[in-house]
């Protein structure tokens, strides 16, 4: 089996784990998480650091939550799980010290003994390639990890880990997570899309909502109570609305939620395996469950990426 295989499902969409522990109680991520897994969704995507920015938690929240669920379901074996190390202090970094506790403290709050997908989190510059990888290396070969990804590297980075894992022989990585939607994508199809794209290297992207905007539930003049108002209004602009017009007048054409279009212009994109999307409740997740019927045609693509030019 390949990576591409183990990761994908008949959902072509990633869950992202960053509410589980914020704005998702426990049970509310159980309810979400059983959703999923009946929606034909399988990836799941999370991180040591969520939720520690929730006044009282230290971290390693949404792993605990999953590995309950993950526990009190039975179905570890259904589930493709994907966490992150090197944003959480004191292992901020990605050193093979920082990697070799972080991992131990991730596997034991997930309730596992293998990670499906260990993601760099972020670029270390402090820290030479070789020794990242080699403790990453340390890992598949133990058994803990089955592949390696690396998230919000550049491409001059990414190219160079690369040629390290190859001329060291040494696990490469076999996906990357960047910020990239229909608001934000010339900076990844101009750099790293490419090298992604050269390297047979799978792209998971984040924020592919727009911090949300792209969901439909903001429109012009329209007061909205969300933990993420502020993240999202940099996109309060003619542009933003002028992207948020067309991707609803696509939605409306094919009788899908707003989301799902968004999702959907991303989702075909080259390179691009499924996006990552996170949901609060069972009904958010349903509408993006519909990306699994929806197809856009050129035209539409064509149309939507105008838009947002």
């Amino acid at each position: 089996m390949s990576f591409s295989s183990d990761a994908k499902s008949t959902l072509p969409l990633v869950l992202g784990g960053n509410v589980f522990g914020w704005s998702a109680d426990r049970d509310q991520s159980f309810a979400v998480l059983d959703a999923f897994l009946d929606s034909g969704g399988v990836h799941i995507d999370t991180a040591d650091v969520y939720s520690q920015w929730v006044p009282g938690n230290t971290g390693g929240d949404s792993e605990e939550i999953i590995g309950e669920w993950l526990a009190a379901r039975g179905n570890r074996d259904r589930v493709f799980v994907a966490t992150k190390v090197g944003a959480l202090a004191p292992y901020n970094n990605l050193s093979a010290d920082s990697i070799a506790r972080a991992v131990e403290d991730s596997l034991r709050r997930l309730k596992t003994d293998y990670i499906d997908l260990y993601w760099a989190h972020r670029d270390d510059e402090n820290t030479p390639q070789h020794e990242t990888l080699a403790a990453f290396d340390q890992l598949v070969q133990a058994g803990k990890v089955r592949y390696l990804g690396a998230s919000n590297f550049s491409a001059d980075r990414l190219e160079s880990a690369l040629k390290v894992s190859d001329t060291e022989n040494l696990a490469r990585y076999v996906a990357t997570q960047p910020l990239y939607n229909l608001l934000q994508h010339a900076e990844f199809e101009s750099g790293l899309g490419p090298v992604a794209l050269a390297n047979d290297i799978a792209v998971l992207p984040y924020s592919g909502l727009a911090s949300g905007f792209l969901s439909g539930k903001y429109r012009r003049g329209v007061d909205v109570e969300s933990v993420r108002s502020q993240s999202v209004s940099r996109y309060f602009d003619d542009r933003g609305y002028q992207v948020l017009d067309a991707v609803t007048e696509v939605a409306a054409a094919h009788d899908v939620p707003v989301s799902a279009v968004a999702l959907g212009w991303l989702a075909q994109q080259p390179g691009v395996l499924a996006p990552i999307a996170s949901a609060r409740t069972p009904e958010q997740l349903a509408e993006l469950a519909t990306l699994s019927s929806l197809t856009l045609s050129q035209d539409e693509l064509d149309r939507l990426r105008a838009a947002a030019a």
